[in-house]
């Protein structure tokens, strides 16, 4: 009798201990993985953020998947990542819809101001472009000698800061040829001499190959009419014409945390916004925007 009570006994402990593991909050069960969906646009100012990173942090694994800004967004939704980086925050519907799934509002919070770069075949001879010029081009109205290139036709960050900008939401002329992704586009266009694209700056600060590298040495940034400026006068991006808001085709470069605890998530975008996450950055002519690194204006 008395060996039957003590099995009794085992079994409740063991029973009680099992519920009360299962009863503990998801967010308190730790791992060492960390999804990320980042905006294609980013990929190598991202690839180099996450070296540095991963060698702070060797226990956590990071997986990075690269696509367009409407795919992002979508992970998000279906709840296959807990951290993207757009170029842009999330509107009132989306905190809303948020809101309701998951009973609490994603943070949100912008980590640097990026440029869309102008980008031209070496041989090209055009290769300054007022504002307008640049919207007439978009439309299908502009140069009819220039083949204007985008990364994809739908769905990319690049392709509606254009229309969004640029077009004020009217859709591209039929001249308009879209590229799978900003490294065919690069490709595109360092193979076509009479052709025009638009690109995030660190595409073309960061090659992530030797072959891309050499795409990039056959092209050049266009310069664009400068704004707040003398007029007549043309700038190509930089972290002074982004800083005081001279060249005009800059966006943001936002992170998405759909967590409400200490994780992995809040542990990278804490990275970003500190002062190593800031340097690179910096160092790859992106303007920080969560420290400020005295920066000057030269005259």
């Amino acid at each position: 009798m008395k060996q039957w009570k003590f099995l009794l006994v085992i079994l409740l402990l063991a029973a009680c201990n099992n519920q009360s593991e299962n009863n503990k909050p998801q967010q308190n069960k730790t791992s060492n993985t960390l999804y990320i969906s980042v905006d294609e646009s980013f990929q190598p100012i991202i690839e180099e953020e996450l070296k540095v990173f991963k060698s702070a942090y060797p226990d956590t694994k990071v997986v990075a998947e690269y696509k367009p800004e409407a795919e992002c967004l979508r992970d998000l939704e279906k709840d296959s990542t807990k951290i993207v980086i757009i170029s842009r925050e999330l509107n009132r519907e989306e905190t809303k819809f948020f809101d309701g799934k998951v009973g609490f509002k994603p943070e949100f919070g912008q980590l640097a101001k990026d440029a869309v770069t102008v980008i031209v075949n070496s041989e090209n001879p055009d290769s300054s472009f007022t504002v307008n010029e640049l919207k007439q081009l978009l439309a299908g109205k502009g140069n009819g000698k220039l083949q204007v290139a985008i990364d994809g036709n739908t769905a990319t960050s690049t392709v509606r800061y254009l229309k969004d900008s640029l077009l004020a939401g009217a859709a591209f002329g039929k001249n308009i040829t879209g590229a799978k992704n900003s490294e065919d586009l690069i490709n595109y266009i360092s193979s076509t001499p009479s052709a025009i694209g638009f690109v995030g700056i660190s595409w073309i600060t960061n090659p992530q190959s030797k072959q891309q590298e050499d795409a990039i040495g056959k092209l050049k940034m266009a310069l664009i009419e400068c704004k707040n400026c003398e007029e007549g006068t043309f700038a190509r991006p930089s972290q002074q014409t982004i800083t005081f808001n001279q060249y005009p085709l800059v966006r943001g470069l936002y992170y998405v945390l759909k967590e409400n605890y200490a994780g992995l998530g809040s542990r990278f975008v804490e990275f970003l916004s500190t002062e190593r996450g800031q340097l690179i950055f910096r160092r790859a002519l992106l303007v920080p925007t969560k420290m400020n690194f005295g920066r000057r204006r030269i005259i």
